[in-house]
Parts: C-alpha cells; sequence; structure tokens
C-alpha cells in the first residue's frame, strides 16, 4: 500500500466517526483529508485554526487559491457560506468550547491519552502552533497518525518521551492497522483491526498498554478509498 493510500484509509475511518452538526477542527496533514471523506448525508462544518469555517475538500494543487491556506499553509477550499477571521475570533471559539472534535497528528500518543505531537528533542521546529489550545478545548480529541515511525518504531507508546502537547486528552486513535477508544478509569480499547491486519498483529506493533474489546470488529476497515 502507498503513503497515499494509507493516508487515506486512516482519514477515510477518521470521517466516519463524524456526525451530523458537529464542528470539527482538522490539523495538517492526514487530518486535513478528513474533509475528503466526510459521509454522504453527514453535514459538518470544518474550522481551520488560522481564522476559517466552512473549509471544504483539499483541493488539486494546479487548481488551489493561493490566499487560501489552513495552519500549516496548505491549501484549502471553502464551500458556500463559509467565511474567514482573524486569529483571536478562532481561538475564541476553541477555547470556548465550541469545537466539537479534533483531529490531529502526532508523534506518540500513550495508554493515558497524552499526546507528544510537535517536537522532538534537539530538533528545530516552529512550535505546536495551536494544538494545545486544541487538546484543551474540543470536547473529543481524535489522533489519526501510522501506526509506526519511519524507521519502525511504534508511535502508541507505553509512556510518551517526547515534550507533551496535551496530557490525558486522547479520546479516539485511528492508525491504518487499528483503532482504539479510551474509557474514563479503564483506558484504551481496541475496538477494530483494518483489513491484512489481526489482533497478533496489533500486538506486535504497538507498546501502548490496552484492552482487547470483547467484540473487537476484525477486517473493520481498509477497503479501496
Amino acid at each position: 500500500m502507498s503513503e497515499t493510500d494509507i493516508k487515506n484509509v486512516i482519514a477515510a475511518r477518521a470521517a466516519a466517526e463524524l456526525k451530523d452538526g458537529q464542528v470539527i477542527n482538522l490539523g495538517i496533514g492526514v487530518p486535513t483529508l478528513v474533509a475528503n471523506h466526510v459521509p454522504a448525508g453527514v453535514d459538518v462544518v470544518i474550522h481551520s485554526e488560522n481564522g476559517a469555517v466552512g473549509v471544504g475538500p483539499v483541493p488539486e494543487v494546479l487548481c488551489s487559491d493561493p490566499d487560501r491556506g489552513n495552519a500549516g499553509g496548505a491549501p484549502i477550499t471553502l464551500i458556500p457560506g463559509g467565511s474567514y477571521f482573524d486569529s483571536a475570533t478562532s481561538f475564541g471559539m476553541i477555547r470556548g468550547g465550541h469545537v466539537d472534535m479534533t483531529f490531529l497528528g502526532t508523534l506518540q500518543v500513550d495508554g493515558e491519552g497524552n499526546i507528544a505531537s510537535y517536537e522532538i528533542p534537539g530538533k528545530l521546529v516552529a512550535g505546536m502552533g495551536g494544538a494545545m489550545d486544541l487538546l484543551a478545548g474540543a470536547k473529543i480529541v481524535t489522533v489519526v497518525t501510522e501506526h509506526c515511525s519511519k524507521d519502525g518504531a511504534s508511535k502508541l507508546v507505553k509512556k510518551c518521551t517526547f515534550p507533551l502537547t496535551g496530557a490525558g486528552e486522547a479520546d479516539v486513535i485511528i492508525t491504518e492497522r487499528a483503532l482504539f477508544r479510551r474509557y474514563p478509569e479503564k483506558g484504551f480499547f481496541l475496538e477494530e483491526v483494518a483489513r491484512g491486519y489481526g489482533v497478533d498483529d496489533i500486538a506486535a506493533c504497538t507498546d501502548m498498554d490496552y484492552v482487547v474489546s470483547d467484540t473487537v470488529k476484525l477486517d473493520a476497515y481498509g477497503s479501496e478509498v
């Protein structure tokens, strides 16, 4: 499976979490692709932290408007009725609890719901942007990430070793291999395994502590997108 296919498998499964009427925020990278997979009949308002609501599908590169971009500088579209506004208003929405769900990538996430998404020690980074505000302000935090890093190490770790963006904030983790959901006082449960993998495969590539649900679904997603 190509890297593009992997990203779209993750984004498509993440989009299935959407509920009609939600205001959602999409982080940079894989999360932006969620906009391309919103299920038919589900109407959501997509918010961009740099000051936009009504964000639409990711545009083709040659068809993009250079004046329309998300917080990471990537091109976006705006659906009819969408609007732009200043950053103070945007963060007022986030900090005021008006974002129902945020999707973001990560470098590490652990079994306590801790998220490290912005810095690898010793490397120069631009900063965490609005991720800390989104983790604290959004009602549901969904981590969308490839299961392992490029060197094969699990991104789902026993304990985050990179600087934290947020502590105890992750509610759902979706990778190209599995979906985990966290329950209060119980931790993460493996609820779905993607096509091509089994429960033992997930155990072999996951360092994070979790429980296998009694109703875990196999071949739950991962078909052509």
